[in-house]
This record gives C-alpha cells, structure tokens and sequence, in this order.
C-alpha cells in the first residue's frame, strides 16, 4: 500500500510504525514538518536517531513515541490503530493487541504547544509577538 496516494498530498495513516534508529540521516527539521503536512500526528518506533527525536519536538509536528518491543513485526499497513497518550499505550484495533509505550514526559507539552517556541511563548519565557 501507499503512505500517500497518486495526486494527493495527504495521508490517509496517521500513525507511522517504524523500527530501530527511526529518522536517521535525517538531520533537518523538514523530515518531521513534512510527515506533519502529510497528515502524520505520531510516529511509534523502537528507537530514534538523536537528531529526528529532537525535530519533532522542537517543530511540533509529531509525536515520537518510544515501543517497549519491536511492534513494526506485529502490524502492517492498513490496521486501525488508536494512541493514548494518558496510558502511554498503542491499540491495534485489527488485532486486538495493546502495547506499551516509553511515556513521553517533558516532551509532549512542547509538541502539543506546537513547538518549542509556541511552548515558550506560552510559558511566558519569550514575548509574545503583536503587530
């Protein structure tokens, strides 16, 4: 299957599963900015090259979700799967299999800000910008 179909700029998947060193060589923002433009609101993988852990965060565009196990082995394109972030846990719904996730701390309060000068603006540690 497709991650983005012929002609069309949007995914239909919004979670990415992917395995060890997921994003290396990937050494600029772009890499998470464009999964976010194609629809991609997480990315569950068993590791993170440094640099892309760092990207998504910083940009606010995806979340990148730590697995316990390798769970790029257990499912495919195409399942139904929902995240909870609260639970730290990833449901495939096609399944029935639930898994555990790293918890994300510090970090998703900057993605969900939408980035890391969102958060600080936010945070009242930089001014917020008026014209």
């Amino acid at each position: 299957m497709r991650f983005v179909d012929p002609g069309e700029t949007r995914s239909k998947y919004s979670i990415i599963i992917g395995g060890a060193n997921f994003g290396c060589g990937s050494s600029r923002e772009p890499a998470p900015v464009a999964l976010g433009a194609a629809g991609v609101a997480a990315v569950v993988a068993e590791s993170y090259a440094r640099i892309f852990f760092r990207n998504s965060v910083a940009t606010g565009e995806v979340y990148p979700l730590e697995s316990e196990g390798r769970v790029c082995e257990e499912c495919k394109t195409g399942d139904v799967m929902s995240i909870e972030l609260s639970e730290s846990r990833l449901i495939n719904h096609t399944t029935g299999k639930a898994y555990t996730l790293k918890p994300i701390g510090d970090a998703g309060p900057v993605i969900r800000a939408g980035g890391i000068f969102a958060y600080a603006r936010e945070a009242g540690m930089i001014p917020t910008l008026t014209c």
